[in-house]
């Protein structure tokens, strides 16, 4: 691929797809842009872009200009069967992502890591680990920072790559130093189709390894373990069952090759699942050469990753947990078991296309003893509660509103989880301002109950100067204030 001999079209203009068309503007490269998706921020993007040398292209002309470029760029928010995109593919033309333009560029060695949950937690733990022990470690991809962003590092620093599914079905050229598959479940089947594609796409990570790269692998998981029949690397395991070579957990403390790193614990994020994430991020370390010091230092600080299990709040003795992030069954599955207290739950979204009853056949032996079900997908959520007789429901339309009534439903002691077990499009743009909203909510409702116990209080008071007031031993009698049920509309 060279830039400046080749017309490209850049079609989806989120975060990816401006660092594409500003690295290929930036390259000489003639450049098309259009994204379907009407908003201020895309107006935004295409003005600046436009500014740079970028030509913006109507709807109508769609067809017509891809016939005058070679190379697509897909944002990987667009699926691969989008119709320009098999408009490309019918007349022999490349499909690339961004993913895909940084693989072809990128100088630094690089940790790729995928797998249907913990992707985003394992990024975040593996750069703090690798800064620890004096790498300049990156974290990027779809963690949030495109991968161009980063093709300038050198060999003395470290990319740590985040790559989901929607990534991999335009990424051909990537090998990766040390790629980590954490697990995989059913998820994203409305895009993917079937089980078959999503494992093969999974797999895609380590297809270009040679025997000179290290394939992380999780052992523990059937689908995962069967990925080192399809690569050349080095395989690495990691397990909580069982004695691994490589990174595992036994009596309590994690171990990697029979050398202790630290006691579980240590670690500030609970639950079996972090402890994996944990032991394949001990693995990536040790292959890169970092001390067990420095990999216990940070395992033992590492706070963990925003909208992941993350309490925001307590009001009225109730915790607010946000798991924003949970977009599928296992991720919520995996959620719900770490609530060590009776749990309303916040479920709904858009649909990824998965059958909801183990779910719910999880929840009827658990903490669980309420689930608040909200959004596109509340009936057909519904409807497999009921299949599995859990009949603990409340129905609601829009997020705030059932936010408010996991609220009211809640009692001290109790949690409200938000851990959805759907994606957040139907009415946000991704999960995080998902649960920034849940936040929002959480803090208004503790800021209502301070305004009510304030005024309480103040009545109190107010009394106590009052000469009917009893008094015993000189001393005023206030009675206490607490406990009061939010009062919500």
């Amino acid at each position: 691929m060279y830039p400046k001999q080749q017309i490209f079209f850049v079609l989806g203009l989120s975060r990816s797809g401006r660092a594409s068309a500003e690295f290929l503007l930036s390259q000489g490269a003639k450049t098309y842009i259009y994204d379907d998706v009407s908003s201020e921020r895309v107006e935004t993007t295409m003005q600046e872009l436009e500014e740079k040398g970028a030509k913006r292209v109507s709807k109508e002309l769609l067809m017509k200009t891809a016939e005058v470029c070679d190379v697509l760029v897909l944002s990987p928010g667009i699926p691969i069967d989008h119709p320009l995109a098999v408009a490309f593919k019918r007349n022999g033309k490349a499909v690339v992502g961004e993913t895909e333009l940084a693989a072809r560029y990128m100088r630094c060695q690089m940790v790729a890591i995928t797998g249907t949950n913990g992707k985003t937690t394992t990024v975040s733990l593996l750069t703090e680990i690798l800064r620890s022990g004096g790498w300049n470690a990156q974290a990027c991809g779809n963690v949030g920072t495109p991968m161009l962003d980063f093709r300038e590092l050198d060999e003395k620093s470290v990319a740590v790559a985040e790559i989901s599914s929607f990534q991999l079905e335009t990424l051909n050229s990537l090998c990766p130093h040390v790629a980590i598959v954490l697990n995989v479940t059913e998820d994203h089947l409305n895009r993917h189709y079937n089980m078959e594609n999503y494992i093969f796409l999974k797999a895609k990570l380590l297809k270009n390894m040679s025997e000179a790269e290290y394939a992380v692998l999780n052992y523990d998981d059937r689908i995962v373990r069967g990925f080192a029949e399809k690569t050349k690397a080095k395989i690495v395991w990691f397990s909580v069952r069982e004695r691994v070579n490589g990174a595992y957990y036994e009596n309590g403390e994690l171990y990697y090759n029979g050398e202790k790193i630290c006691p579980a614990s240590e670690l500030f994020i609970h639950g079996l699942h972090n402890i994996q994430n944990a032991l394949s991020a001990v693995a990536a370390a040790k292959i890169l050469g970092l001390k067990t010091s420095d990999i216990a230092r940070a395992l033992s600080s590492f706070k963990g990753v925003k909208h992941r299990i993350e309490r925001v709040g307590e009001v009225n003795g109730v915790v607010y947990i946000d798991d924003s992030k949970g977009t599928n069954v296992d991720a919520t599955v995996k959620a719900v078991r770490c609530m060590k207290t009776e749990t309303v739950l916040l479920l709904g979204g858009k649909n990824k296309g998965y059958d909801y009853s183990a779910l719910f056949a999880e929840l009827s032996a658990s903490n669980v003893v309420h689930a608040v079900l909200y959004g596109e997908n509340r009936h057909e959520l519904y409807k497999c509660a009921r299949a599995q007789s859990f009949e603990k429901i409340t129905l609601c339309d829009r997020f705030e509103f059932a936010v408010r009534v996991a609220a009211m439903i809640a009692t001290s002691g109790q949690t409200v989880l938000l851990s959805p077990a759907s994606a957040s499009f139907d009415e946000f743009a991704s999960y995080e301002e998902r649960g920034d909203t849940f936040v929002r909510i959480v803090q208004a409702l503790g800021e209502a109950q301070n305004s009510q116990k304030k005024q309480s209080k103040e009545q109190s008071v107010a009394t106590d100067g009052d000469e009917s007031n009893d008094d015993i031993d000189g001393q005023d009698v206030v009675e206490p204030v607490g406990g009061e049920e939010e009062e919500i509309e």
